[in-house]
């Protein structure tokens, strides 16, 4: 009798694991994704406020990106993502040494996620996917180190009414971006988007907090049109930066992009960054002068394949007139390869 009834329980075992494993409510073996993309330049520096760059040039990797995907359940799904990029030209040359962008557990609740762990934070990931060309440059905000684009917390994003309105993104992290905690500081974010085909328009704000009351705070908003062929997008930021309990600095950027499918696979890009205040600690591939700065872009986008993207392309700044000296303008002229797989 009891070899029988085991034997029973096995056979329907057999049925029901695979049931559990594959049922619309429990399903725990769904997905596996790998993929990636990686981008960089051949760069040829032309002229810069600094003597000693002019001339500098070469290939380099600007980011490679190797990303898992697992979909755990239908409701659980979790991602890894290694990144690593080149020493740029004003750096001790060294070998791409890879390092981890995104470790996180997402949940999926009906219209929202909830992520939980190191993942996108919402100071520029909305303006970055609009602007389309990340291959190309970064986001304003991003250049200027206004923030990070990555943090270690937990956050929850989404969309409310039925026809998606209203989005948001809100997160509760360290403030240290990819990197681990030292401290007992934190940061909060906040964005919220409101979509009116073909309009979308953000607004964003963000509190950290600092030892000895040196905050920071971080405000902004964007206004995106986009069109089957071309889309404009507008936006202005500011952050203030607390030195001390009764002293603090605003910088304040404007900027706008415009981008144009002129075939099928070819396109126009065009951007202009205006810093109204000196810039403060930027991004080490294009060292700008401590002046109030004027920041173009303009290139070709060529697409053998949609996946393969060919991009002449070239930055230029000038300075204005700050604290009674006008630095040289910089220019760089670029060659951008960027190709992806999936």
């Amino acid at each position: 009798m009891m070899p029988n009834l085991v034997k029973r329980m096995g056979v329907v075992g057999l049925f029901l694991v695979p049931g559990l494993l594959f049922s619309e409510e429990g399903k725990v073996c769904c997905s596996h994704k790998l993929s990636g993309y990686m981008f960089g330049d051949y760069y040829y520096v032309v002229q810069n406020h600094e003597s000693l760059y002019e001339g500098q040039n070469g290939f380099w990797f600007r980011r490679i990106y190797l990303t898992y995907d697992h979909a755990i359940s239908n409701g659980f799904s979790a991602r890894l993502r290694f990144e690593m990029n080149s020493p740029d030209f004003t750096k001790e040359s060294k070998s791409l040494t890879p390092f981890v962008k995104d470790a996180y557990l997402k949940w999926k609740l009906k219209k929202s996620d909830l992520l939980l762990g190191i993942s996108p934070t919402p100071t520029w990931d909305l303006i970055e996917d609009f602007w389309g060309y990340r291959s190309v440059e970064k986001v304003p905000l991003d250049l200027q180190k206004f923030g990070t684009s990555r943090d270690l917390g937990i956050a929850i994003k989404g969309k409310v009414f039925q026809n998606e309105l209203l989005g948001y993104h809100l997160m509760f992290a360290n403030g240290e971006g990819d990197k681990s905690e030292n401290n007992k500081f934190k940061k909060v974010m906040a964005a919220f988007d409101f979509n009116i085909t073909p309009f979308i328009f953000q607004v964003y704000g963000d509190w950290e907090e600092g030892e000895g009351h040196k905050d920071v705070y971080t405000y902004q908003g964007f206004l995106g049109v986009k069109f089957e062929r071309f889309k404009i997008g507008m936006q202005y930021a500011g952050q203030i930066r607390e030195s001390e309990p009764d002293k603090r600095e605003t910088y304040e950027i404007a900027s706008g992009f415009f981008t144009f499918d002129i075939y099928e696979n070819i396109a126009f890009l065009t951007r202009y960054d205006k810093m109204f205040d000196k810039s403060p600690e930027g991004i080490s591939y294009i060292p700008f002068a401590q002046a109030k700065s004027n920041f173009l872009i303009a290139g070709i986008d060529l697409r053998p394949h949609k996946d393969v993207h060919f991009i002449p392309n070239v930055e230029y700044v000038f300075y204005d007139k700050t604290d009674g000296e006008k630095p040289d303008p910089d220019l760089y002229l670029r060659l951008t390869f960027f190709y992806k797989f999936k």
